[in-house]
């Protein structure tokens, strides 16, 4: 049976739930299925309850699973990689259980489309278990230097940005033109986004063993590094809106952006764990939205 992606995506993550109903059919459906596969990812490599040699093989079996992917193998699987679980996340628990039905999603995909989610969702899971590799027993990860910082943020999100946008591409002939340029900066347009996690995230990272912001690099080097790739993503953002791809996909790249931008700032003032207050949040929704009604960029170039 094929597994309720919305109530998914509602109990695994507020944010992606807020902003995949502005995409259209079917590429909604399909970004919400590649959604919680990155889930089930990120879900083995945080994996507090477990050590790193678990988290390894379950990211190695998720990545064998989807090169062969049937809903029995799913099934098998997670029940392996729910005894015993590996975190406390009732969200995460509950989606580890409906993996079978996110693979019949899944394999209802276009095959073009559910090729470019499976390189990307198994090139992440496979760079993930090498992160996960340098671990200490107790489950400590410390990165070095700012290329290893850029590689890992590759890694779990700048695929992401690779495959999102094979899948806008994808039978959208009015964006060949812009296809190049997008594909250019799509790894940077989720690199960005991850460097804001990273720097309002230090503190509860920290608190768990996990360093990702090297030790040997000034932190306002990663501030001006997030502020570079969030402007190329907002390059990226427009170039699909003036390609005239369609509003919800705008939206739906534009809105991520916009928060990430107003969490930087918080967080540079503020401090780690620094959030947007709800009032902030629903502004920045109501006025990315007025701008597309009215046809006007959806970002400012900062």
């Amino acid at each position: 049976m094929s597994a309720d992606l919305d109530a998914l995506l509602e109990k695994s993550s507020r944010t992606f739930a807020l902003s995949i109903p502005l995409l259209p059919e079917p590429t909604r459906r399909a970004v919400s299925v590649a959604y919680l596969l990155f889930r089930i990812a990120d879900t083995f490599e945080d994996a507090t309850l477990w050590p790193p040699e678990k988290r390894i093989r379950a990211l190695g079996e998720f990545a064998g699973m989807l090169r062969d992917p049937s809903e029995e193998r799913a099934r098998a699987l997670a029940a392996g990689w729910l005894a015993p679980p590996p975190c406390d996340h009732a969200g995460y628990l509950e989606l580890l259980r409906e993996t079978p039905g996110v693979i019949t999603h899944f394999l209802s995909l276009p095959e073009d489309i559910a090729a470019a989610i499976r390189a990307s969702v198994t090139a992440s899971a496979e760079g993930m278990a090498r992160f996960v590799g340098r671990m200490s027993d107790e489950g400590d990860l410390r990165l070095a230097g700012i290329g290893d910082l850029r590689d890992y943020c590759h890694v779990v999100a700048g695929l992401v940005g690779e495959m999102l946008t094979e899948i806008f591409l994808f039978e959208r002939p009015a964006l060949a033109p812009a296809a190049g340029f997008l594909r250019e900066r799509a790894s940077r347009f989720g690199e960005g986004l991850q460097l804001v996690n990273i720097l309002k995230d230090a503190g509860a990272d920290g608190a768990e063993g996990r360093s990702y912001l090297p030790a040997d690099v000034p932190l306002a080097d990663v501030f001006a590094l997030a502020r570079r790739d969030l402007a190329t993503a907002a390059d990226y953002v427009l170039s699909l809106q003036e390609g005239g791809a369609p509003k919800g996909i705008v939206g739906f790249t534009a809105l991520p952006v916009e928060l990430a931008w107003a969490t930087l700032d918080r967080v540079e003032r503020h401090g780690p764990g620094s959030k947007v207050p709800r009032t902030e949040v629903f502004r920045i929704v109501s006025c990315l939205r007025r701008d597309l009604d009215r046809n006007r960029p959806a970002l400012r170039r900062r």
